[in-house]
C-alpha cells in the first residue's frame, strides 16, 4: 500500500511491467450525480496517469508496458460521451502522442486505437460469466505502449467461458 495516490511519485516506485487501476466509478455512474471525471473521486483518474508518465519517464519510456483501467459502463456516457474520449486521450498522452479519438455520443462496446508504435484497446466484460453470481458490466481499458498487441490481449482468447487450454488440456490429462 503506498498512500495517498495524489502525494505519490510514479518516478520513485519500482518499474513495473502492468499497471493496474480503476478510478472512482461514483462520478460517472448512471447511479450517481454524473459530475464525471470533473468530480473529486473520478478525477483520480488522471493520478494514475501521472504516475504512469513519471514511471515512465524515470525508466526512459521502458516501463510500464502495459496499463489496464476498469471502470464502469456509465464512463461511455457521462458527460455526453466526452468523458470516455478523454480518458483515450489521457493514456494516449502517455506516449505524448495527440491520436485522433472520433467524438460519440454512444461509443461501442469494444474498440482499437492504434498509433504508429502503441495501441489502446476497450471492451465490455459481464462479471455473470466470470463466475460471479451477479449482472456486472464493466469496461476493461489495456495499453500496449510497446507495440500493437492491446488488441490481442483483449480481444483473442485460447478457451471459451473463461477456461484457458492449459487448464483444458491438464483436465484431459486427468479424465
Amino acid at each position: 500500500h503506498y498512500g495517498d495516490i495524489a502525494q505519490m511519485d510514479g518516478g520513485k516506485i519500482e518499474p513495473v511491467d502492468i499497471i493496474t487501476f480503476g478510478s472512482p466509478c461514483q462520478d460517472m455512474s448512471i447511479a450517481g450525480k454524473r459530475e464525471g471525471l470533473e468530480g473529486s473521486r473520478s478525477s483520480l483518474f488522471y493520478e494514475a496517469i501521472r504516475i504512469v508518465k513519471e514511471m515512465r519517464e524515470a525508466s526512459n519510456g521502458e516501463y510500464p508496458k502495459y496499463i489496464v483501467w476498469e471502470n464502469v459502463t456509465g464512463a461511455f456516457s457521462s458527460n455526453k460521451g466526452e468523458d470516455f474520449r478523454a480518458v483515450l486521450e489521457a493514456v494516449c498522452s502517455v506516449k505524448e502522442n495527440k491520436a485522433d479519438i472520433p467524438r460519440y455520443e454512444k461509443w461501442p462496446n469494444a474498440g482499437l486505437v492504434m498509433a504508429d508504435d502503441f495501441s489502446v484497446a476497450w471492451r465490455v466484460f459481464d462479471a455473470q460469466y466470470w463466475g460471479v453470481p451477479q449482472r456486472r458490466k464493466r469496461i476493461y481499458l489495456v495499453a500496449d505502449f510497446d507495440g500493437l498487441c492491446a488488441g490481442k490481449k483483449l480481444f483473442e482468447s485460447e478457451g471459451l467461458s473463461g477456461h484457458s487450454f492449459e487448464g483444458f488440456k491438464a483436465w484431459q490429462g486427468t479424465a
